[in-house]
């Protein structure tokens, strides 16, 4: 999870990702590199068949479509569902493919039985473990939530979510919570030795009893690899805040010379009160405005 604490624990998503927070998200290099590799992980845990036909894929928790894309790219036709307009109104200004729908997961997707291939969620049914409103029973949400993901699912179909639980309880509510209504299947750990690469997925299957899809880094295979491209993004974010930084003092700056800006009328009361103090100043004439202006000048760079 992010450096800057749980999202979850700030408001509820519709909330917290708002017009400003969407365009962040969306916008952010880091934010993009590990949103693609969490998709492409999901696919491959997905096992789709390997023939040429597009697949149906339902995207839980679309956003702005940034696993959509990668949906896009291999071929296949995605249906996206989130809670929050600002990101589906970014969604929407990227021109992504697939078609998107304003809705909460906690309410179920009315969807046709069968009617898709397969589904992926990345960062996003952990939220579903949080009563951020009154009215919302974690467990009467995700009983609604696997209910209707199962429905909709064709036989022999796969659910992979990406998910990022809080403590160990909270994945183990949403395993059980999804076997309770007919999955099969658990949670695949990539990385489980490490901090910063550790990454959870649940893979649920419909009407299939095959094992679990092997996790990635057991034995400490390619985690370095993996925590390198950690090390990479954070190094990139770093960068990108230091140049943020030195933008924010440059317009601190330019505020500052706007404060401290001395025009015609600062300068002819200062030559006044010279002049009442007995000194020789010189007389007004159409250089004033341009005396004003180096002051304003000089006391901008005195400050800077």
């Amino acid at each position: 999870m992010g450096r800057g604490g749980r999202p979850e624990l700030v408001a509820p998503p519709e909330v917290y990702y708002n017009d400003d927070e969407a365009q962040k998200y969306t916008n952010n290099s880091r934010i993009i590199n590990i949103q693609t590799a969490l998709t492409e992980r999901a696919l491959e845990l997905l096992n789709l068949p390997k023939d040429s036909q597009p697949k149906m894929i339902l995207d839980l928790g679309c956003g702005s479509g940034l696993s959509g894309e990668v949906l896009t790219e291999h071929g296949h036709i995605w249906m996206g569902f989130d809670i929050s307009e600002s990101m589906l109104d970014v969604a929407l200004e990227r021109e992504v493919e697939g078609d998107l729908c304003l809705h909460d997961l906690g309410h179920g997707m009315p969807l046709r039985p069968g009617m898709f291939d397969g589904a992926i969620s990345i960062s996003a049914v952990q939220w579903l473990c949080n009563a951020d409103k009154t009215c919302n029973e974690p467990k009467r949400r995700m009983k609604r939530f696997f209910e209707t993901l199962y429905s909709c699912l064709s036989r022999g179909a796969r659910a992979v979510l990406q998910i990022y639980p809080e403590t160990h309880s909270q994945a183990e509510m949403l395993v059980t919570a999804a076997m309770k209504v007919g999955f099969s299947g658990g949670l695949v750990v990539d990385f489980p030795h490490s901090t910063r690469a550790k990454k959870h997925f649940l893979v649920l299957m419909v009407g299939s009893n095959m094992a679990i899809p092997q996790a990635k880094g057991l034995n400490g295979e390619d985690e370095e690899m993996a925590e390198d491209e950690e090390s990479e993004d954070d190094e990139e974010e770093a960068t990108q805040i230091k140049v943020m930084g030195r933008e924010r003092l440059r317009r601190r700056a330019m505020g500052k010379k706007d404060k401290n800006r001395k025009g015609k009328d600062w300068v002819v009361r200062k030559k006044e009160q010279m002049r009442k103090k007995g000194r020789e100043v010189a007389n007004d004439s159409k250089y004033t405005r341009l005396v004003a202006a180096k002051k304003s000048y000089k006391a901008c760079w005195s400050e800077w």
